[in-house]
């Protein structure tokens, strides 16, 4: 299965509070910081939440 890199890009300042908690459930916590996360359509759907604010690559196995 493929792998997804999500790099935060844009501070959660002034933010909505769910889109908040979705870059924590993501795993960032401060701006350039990356994380691999699974392929999934929940993973998907945290990513569009906030797609303003992060950054997504596809990362081969």
């Amino acid at each position: 299965m493929a792998k997804l890199k999500v790099t935060q890009l844009r501070s959660t300042i002034g933010c909505k509070q769910n889109q908040r908690d979705t870059i924590r459930t993501l795993g960032l916590r401060k701006i350039r910081q990356s994380v691999v996360r699974e392929d999934s359509p929940q993973v998907r759907g945290l990513i569009h939440t906030v797609r303003h604010l992060v950054a997504v690559e596809e990362v081969a196995d």
